[in-house]
């Protein structure tokens, strides 16, 4: 009985310690050393209650985030009030908020529409996002060697130019696209070759029902040649399909044509095999 008496005096007597440690403004380490104390369990003990001093606790960024979300929700916001306010996701308001209680229930059209503006909040903050993280990556290419550019338009013709077939061995090269990013590109590569520029025959592939001479007019003044330009194609219109190329942006596909081009076509093809190898060679090497 004695033994178990001197133990919990003991115990009390490290526990006071611990504690005035603590109120001194020491971490659980700091006080772990003073003490001696290896064991966490009784660590735990000896500080059961006591607060950590506010320099051990990190600073978190959504911390005043989290303090408004707080002060909002007491003033009777609901999640989607306090989304639209803040600008943060339902989920980490929820997980702020859910100890304090809720407001009075609103009837379904102030709801649905207190919740139109929190998603359109949220759709605003994700493109913001998103056309940041497109300027970013934008400004990481810089400037493009000519070897890159050379690189660059093989693996672009290969992708999306013409190609010779077993059944059919035309060997010319023909680029078709409806983006005229792809289209400048394509171009400048062909500038790069030294192609000639009276080599170039350009075609305009539209949907019958589209305005295909506003169409002709963009590809005209996007390419800078009108004079080299064949007759547009139209294409048969079926009504029952639902076409999403459609509007004031939808100006058809431009057919770049490079006259006298099976030798161009060749060297192509050759490129893209000598591409294909050192892809492959670098793999390998980045394997091992």
């Amino acid at each position: 009985m004695t033994e178990i008496t001197s133990k919990y005096a003991d115990f009390e007597d490290l526990r006071e310690r611990a504690v005035t440690l603590r109120r001194e403004g020491l971490s659980r380490r700091q006080i772990r050393d003073r003490l001696h104390v290896d064991d966490n369990d009784i660590l735990n003990r000896l500080l059961q209650g006591e607060p950590a001093p506010e320099w051990t606790k990190r600073p978190r960024a959504k911390d005043d985030l989290r303090a408004k979300a707080r002060e909002l929700r007491l003033e009777g916001k609901t999640y989607d009030q306090i989304q639209v306010e803040l600008g943060c996701s339902k989920s980490s308001i929820s997980l702020w908020v859910r100890d304090l209680p809720k407001p009075p229930r609103r009837s379904r059209e102030d709801a649905s529409a207190i919740a139109r503006r929190g998603w359109e909040a949220t759709l605003e903050r994700r493109e913001a996002e998103r056309q940041q993280t497109k300027r970013d990556a934008a400004a990481e290419i810089g400037t493009m060697t000519e070897r890159e550019l050379f690189v660059l338009g093989v693996g672009l013709y290969w992708a999306e130019g013409t190609k010779a077939k077993p059944h059919r061995r035309q060997e010319r090269v023909t680029f078709v696209n409806s983006d005229p990013h792809m289209i400048r590109v394509f171009l400048a590569w062909l500038r790069l070759l030294k192609v000639p520029p009276e080599h170039l025959r350009f075609h305009v592939h539209i949907h019958e029902s589209a305005d295909a001479s506003d169409a002709e007019r963009f590809w005209r003044e996007e390419v800078g040649r009108p004079g080299t330009f064949g007759k547009t194609t139209l294409k048969t219109h079926n009504p029952t399909t639902n076409r999403k190329n459609t509007g004031e942006g939808y100006h058809g596909c431009l057919v770049v044509r490079v006259n006298k081009s099976a030798e161009l076509y060749r060297r192509i093809e050759g490129w893209w095999c000598g591409i294909v190898g050192a892809a492959e060679r670098a793999d390998q090497e980045n394997r091992t």
